[in-house]
């Protein structure tokens, strides 16, 4: 029985998305499969030459890519956010817009690396996060700062693992511009303290997140973060578009070996 037989490829029309027997993370398949469908959809439009095939790599050509960046500028419609949107959106995520915003925080880093287990990993990070915040009721403050520590040396793999899994300045203090963007999203803004409830996602994994203490920033007044304001909300209807685009090419397709939610692809997120 060959590679191939026992672990089929994925396909998105009859166009395979990995090499023969290979066996990638239910993520990077659906990225590869919303990349595929949005290449074939390209094709369908005349914005990219007939004869253009992806490897089994997941890599496309340059041509593509602009094929598909053309497609998309064509088919989703964006439309401008009003004043009021803009105005409404800022009042409801005043803590998002201000300045000087930072936070006490550790981690647990159950990185992403090739030829991971995606999912064992992340129950594994679940398992860690259900644990930790379901500690009993008469547990010192001592007691829960021994218990994640524990956890960052054993499972963390991040450096700071060897410090409890404290992240931040000489002081301990962490702000957003220290931070990749999407992890910064889940935890600034907020008011949560404690072990966050979530998993939180980076482009170096998984996260089990705990804020000690928040330290607010300075509210900013509308006219300041007007442009911050309008890129947000064009991001999201971006989005929210792309997600929709992403259903109907699925529907229309024939998908073999991915599920595909639109939803939960890293193209959208």
């Amino acid at each position: 029985m060959t590679a191939e037989t026992l672990h089929p490829a994925a396909r998105v029309n009859g166009q395979p998305l990995h090499a023969p027997g290979e066996v990638l993370p239910p993520d990077v398949l659906r990225q590869r499969a919303c990349t595929e469908l949005l290449r074939q959809a390209a094709q369908a439009a005349g914005l990219l030459d007939a004869a253009d095939e992806p490897g089994t790599d997941g890599v496309i050509s340059e041509a593509a890519s602009a094929a598909i960046e053309a497609l998309l500028e064509r088919e989703l419609a964006l439309p401008e956010p009003s004043e009021e949107a803009l105005r409404r959106h800022h009042a409801a995520h005043a803590a998002k817009y201000s300045e000087g915003e930072r936070v006490r925080a550790r981690h647990i880093l159950f990185a992403v690396t090739p030829g991971v287990d995606v999912k064992a990993l992340r129950l594994k990070a679940e398992s860690v996060l259900l644990e930790l915040r379901c500690h009993d009721e008469g547990q010192t403050e001592a007691d829960r700062d021994r218990r994640f520590a524990q956890a960052a040396q054993q499972w963390s793999n991040c450096p700071s693992s060897a410090h409890g899994g404290m992240i931040g300045d000489e002081e301990g203090w962490l702000r957003a511009a220290d931070c990749a963007p999407e992890f910064a999203r889940e935890v600034f803004g907020h008011t949560e303290v404690g072990v966050l409830p979530r998993l939180v996602h980076s482009r170096f994994g998984l996260h089990v997140v705990e804020v000690l203490e928040r330290q607010a920033g300075r509210p900013q007044p509308f006219e300041r973060v007007r442009g911050a304001v309008r890129l947000a909300l064009q991001q999201q209807a971006y989005v929210t578009a792309l997600r929709q685009y992403l259903r109907l090419l699925a529907s229309q397709a024939k998908l073999d070996g991915v599920a595909l939610d639109a939803a939960e692809t890293p193209l959208v997120q």
